[in-house]
């Protein structure tokens, strides 16, 4: 069925606003503008406006006898909650900044975060992942008796900090440089008040947690799931009349792959923008999409966390330009490099350059890293192509970078704890097509007889990374995957490896 939607213009992200205020206190704002508002609904239980607000000020005020002050970092390792949100308004209303972080880090990974953060104290309900940081509970972060009335107005230097597996194996930061401002009443990515939010997606990462949170700044009413369920959501949609689902495409696929007769029982008439980010969309799925949906109604956005940049399409768009992922938003540059650092012409494969026009440096900052840069423009490391008309095409989603469920893989962190794990002698991780996830983590491991423990492997990286990221198949080989030189024909041994359809 393809029915109209209402029209959605796409605002530019960081563009100059009229009336900014800290992000702290903009549920105070709505609050006091309509306090029996719905703001917030998880698991069939609803927050007012003024719950929420109420909520989140009293969480600001048992930060603040915990220590947190102007400029400090504070992690948030819980599992999607109100708690999690609360907690974060709660951050900005003290002027601090937010690091939202996995619950599911095994305590070595979260270790290695937590000393690049160097965060005043960390939310977790598990002690054993403090690292001798100083941590609350998430119920020993909220105090009934405690004021609930607004704090004075605090702008944050950094509106978040997230944290990415890096490219050398190491863990980074990556702190976003816009300050925590927001216009209560200037809505931007094209939403409008009167919207129903859903956020399926963990908050742990950058633009489920972004978006969750601007959409609440906004006033919007958002719906938080505790985890993504496909038949789930599509309820969830019915009941709330949403209007507004931001996903990736593994959920994408694992809504479209339900029985007709069970997507059938829902009425997804409300959407009016579904919008997906983090992974290539495969084109039968996203016709699919539009087929269903309409295409005034399907979104994409193009970025990274670091927002150097970033190119969008609507799916009527898409229509002309099947497989394109856009042209470059207002407010950035963009260039298609060679090896040698020169422009690609159109249609000439090159790896993806942009440069904000406010200038270099001025999105975002690493901890733990340092960015790949060409002159003032950077590069996130994907690989793509644009035609004479100036779109956009992905060739591949990173060189090496492996994008599983949305979810950014890097191989050689894994590599690294594969390497770690006695009588390996080398390892090798490529990702290979997978219908569900797009792509699956593949490990290719060298050892001197040719034979591995594959039970105590898995044992061994579930100490020491989050389930994403573990291989979903192993092979054990002793063919020699290094050179002397350290270097590996990565391309090749994924190559090799592909299914001939592919």
């Amino acid at each position: 069925m393809i029915r109209p939607a209402r029209p959605r213009i796409m605002s530019t992200p960081g563009v100059a606003m009229p009336a900014p205020q800290s992000v702290g206190t903009l549920l105070n704002v709505h609050a006091e503008r309509d306090p029996d508002r719905p703001a917030l609904t998880f698991e069939g239980v609803t927050l007012t406006r003024k719950a929420l607000a109420d909520r989140v000020n009293r969480r600001a005020r048992t930060l603040q006898k915990a220590g947190v002050v102007e400029g400090d970092f504070v992690a948030i390792a819980l599992p999607n909650c109100p708690a999690f949100l609360e907690l974060a308004f709660a951050v900005w209303a003290l002027g601090a900044t937010p690091a939202p972080l996995s619950h599911k880090l095994p305590a070595m990974e979260l270790a290695g975060i937590l000393d690049l953060l160097q965060p005043r104290l960390i939310v977790t309900d598990d002690p054993a992942k403090a690292n001798g940081t100083k941590r609350l509970s998430e119920a020993e972060t909220y105090d009934a008796s405690a004021d609930p009335s607004p704090l004075p107005e605090i702008v944050s230097k950094h509106l978040k900090a997230i944290a990415s597996g890096g490219s050398t194996g190491r863990p980074k930061v990556i702190v976003d440089m816009a300050p925590a401002l927001a216009d209560p009443d200037v809505l931007l990515l094209g939403m409008i008040p009167e919207d129903v939010l859903l956020n399926p997606g963990p908050l742990y990462h950058a633009a489920p947690f972004g978006m969750t949170c601007l959409a609440m700044g906004w006033g919007v009413h958002v719906i938080l799931m505790p985890r993504f369920d496909a038949e789930e959501t599509l309820r969830l949609i019915d009941r709330h009349r949403v209007s507004w689902l931001f996903q990736v495409p593994t959920m994408m696929h694992r809504i479209w792959s339900l029985p007709d007769e069970v997507k059938a029982k829902y009425d997804v008439s409300s959407l009016d923008a579904v919008m997906h980010i983090a992974a290539a969309c495969p084109p039968w799925l996203k016709r699919k999409w539009i087929e269903w949906v309409g295409a005034e109604t399907v979104w994409e956005i193009y970025t990274g966390t670091e927002a150097l940049g970033g190119t969008g399409i609507r799916g009527v768009e898409w229509l002309e330009h099947p497989g394109s992922v856009g042209k470059v938003l207002p407010g950035y540059e963009m260039k298609v490099l060679d090896e040698a650092g020169a422009p690609c012409a159109p249609g000439v494969v090159g790896e993806i350059y942009f440069m904000p026009l406010r200038g270099q440096g001025t999105t975002y900052r690493y901890l733990g890293a340092e960015p790949r840069a060409n002159g003032t423009f950077e590069t996130l490391g994907d690989m793509g192509y644009v035609d004479e008309d100036g779109w956009l095409y992905l060739a591949d989603r990173r060189v090496d970078m492996i994008v599983s469920g949305g979810a950014n893989v890097y191989p050689a962190e894994v590599e690294a704890a594969i390497d770690s794990f006695p009588g390996v002698q080398c390892s090798v991780v490529v990702g290979l097509p997978d219908p569900d996830f797009g792509q699956k983590v593949h490990a290719i491991v060298e050892t001197a007889d040719g034979t591995l423990d594959q039970a105590a492997l898995g044992e061994w990286l579930a100490e020491r990374m989050a389930p994403y990221k573990r291989p979903r198949s192993v092979e054990v080989t002793t063919e020699r995957l290094r050179d002397d030189a350290g270097k590996v024909r990565r391309s090749a041994l994924r190559a090799a490896r592909m299914p001939a359809e592919a």
